[in-house]
This record gives structure tokens, C-alpha cells and sequence, in this order.
């Protein structure tokens, strides 16, 4: 299958990226490292019909894949999980070889958070998951819950009632997880967000307008704005990837 062609606009254009060229203009940041992608539509909306999938066009979708082969950790609250449709969190054969070859471990960690832990042990996602799973809960989560997962997966209790974001960073990183890839949900989203913890944005921009009562990308309360750097624009025909740097 032929890739979409993507092409770079700012910083300095050039047409028709490489996988190798798309690499490194993602590259993260060196040391500990929090990525978060999202896709969103022209007037503001993140999923159409309840899933983002409608969104994303072949150019998000191998920008997608590429992005996980720079991380160290996959990093998904459980609803998007459900509502998407995730498997077993397996990266294909030559992005083996590519993490491997910068250094990484041939597959990423596949880290899930839930308050409810409204997750099956018995699921593909545990069950065929190349490398072990972690779960990330609170103290209020059903303790039975917290037993049953742990014969699958390493449960990471970070907060009381409320996930402690911070905390939860912590805990990856002295897992030696500092690449962390998150990809949603918007409650996630803004509790990194509001333990400033976030590095950088990577934003699809879909030529769609939705309108309806379709969220936004980040949900909750900041105690103020957080500035961000435009670090580079892609275009794939009327699609474009953008990708903002934290302003620190």
C-alpha cells in the first residue's frame, strides 16, 4: 500500500516526508518525555459518532503508527480504550527494528489507566500483549478488581479518589518508562495537564466541521493557560499535523 504523501510546511517546506524524515522531525525531547496526540475536527470536535476513528484520515493514521515507535510507554485512559476498540498493543515487525535500532525495547508498554478498573483480565489486550501491561488506579477502586488484574498486569495505584497525574509520571519514569505516549482521553489529557507534566501536543486537524455536542480534547480545570511553541506544520491535503512544544 502506497503511503499518503505528506509534506512539511513550517519550519522550512519540503515535499513528500520520508518515514525515516517524519521520524526525526518527532523526535521527543531528551530525559524524561510526555507526549500527548490527539485528532480533532476544524470547529473543535473529537470524535463523530462517538469515536474519533471518523476523523483520521491515511496521513494521521501513519503519523500514528511512527509515534509509537518513539516512546518508551503507550499511555491510554480505559474509556478511550473501550470506545475505540483497542487490542493487544503490538507494533509491527520493521517498527522493531526501528526501535530497536534508536535503542528502544522492541515493543512499547501498553498503560492503562481506570478508576472503576472496568477491564477484563481475560481480554486480548492482557492476554496477547507481548509485553506485560500496566494498570493505573486509585485507592477507592474496587480492591477485588485490583487483585484479579494483578495476575495480568502491574497495578500502579497513584491517588486516593482522583488519579494523581504527577504521581503517575513518577511511577513510569522509575519503571525506566521516560518516552510516555499518551493517546486520550480528554479527562487524561487535562489531569496532565492541570500536573503540568505535559512536553508537547501532537494535533491532527480534520477538514470536517461537525458541530453537534462532540467534546473537546482536554476536559477539567486548569489554574491558568499553558503557553505552547509551533514547532512544525505537515499538510496531507487538506489534512493538517501540527505539533506545539511546551513553553517552559
Amino acid at each position: 500500500m502506497t503511503s499518503p504523501r505528506i509534506d512539511l510546511l513550517r519550519p522550512a517546506p519540503a515535499a513528500e516526508l520520508s518515514d525515516e524524515q517524519l521520524r526525526e522531525l518527532y523526535t521527543p525531547g531528551t530525559g524524561s518525555w510526555l507526549r500527548v496526540n490527539f485528532i480533532s475536527s476544524v470547529d473543535g470536535a473529537v470524535t463523530v459518532d462517538g469515536l474519533s476513528g471518523g476523523l483520521g484520515g491515511p496521513a494521521d493514521h501513519r503519523v500514528f503508527d511512527l509515534l509509537r515507535e518513539l516512546c518508551d510507554v503507550v499511555l491510554v485512559a480505559a474509556g478511550t480504550v473501550r470506545a475505540e476498540g483497542y487490542g493487544p498493543m503490538v507494533v509491527a515487525a520493521e517498527s522493531v527494528a526501528v526501535r530497536e535500532a534508536r535503542g528502544l525495547a522492541p515493543q512499547p508498554v501498553f498503560a492503562i489507566v481506570s478508576a472503576s478498573l472496568d477491564l477484563d483480565p481475560a481480554s486480548r489486550i492482557f492476554t496477547e500483549a507481548p509485553v506485560r501491561p500496566i494498570v493505573v488506579t486509585t485507592e477507592s477502586s474496587p480492591a477485588d478488581s485490583r487483585r484479579a488484574l494483578a495476575a495480568v498486569a502491574d497495578v500502579i495505584v497513584c491517588g486516593t479518589h482522583a488519579l494523581d497525574a504527577g504521581m503517575l509520571v513518577r511511577e513510569l519514569h522509575a519503571r525506566g518508562l521516560a518516552g510516555i505516549h499518551c493517546e486520550g482521553g480528554p479527562s487524561l489529557f487535562g489531569a496532565l495537564l492541570a500536573a503540568d507534566v505535559v512536553d508537547e501536543l501532537c494535533l491532527t486537524v480534520s477538514p470536517l466541521l461537525v458541530a453537534g455536542d462532540a467534546g473537546r480534547i482536554a476536559s477539567g480545570s486548569l489554574p491558568d493557560a499553558r503557553s505552547l511553541h509551533l514547532a512544525h506544520v505537515l499538510a496531507s491535503g487538506d489534512e493538517l499535523l501540527l505539533r506545539y512544544l511546551r513553553r517552559r
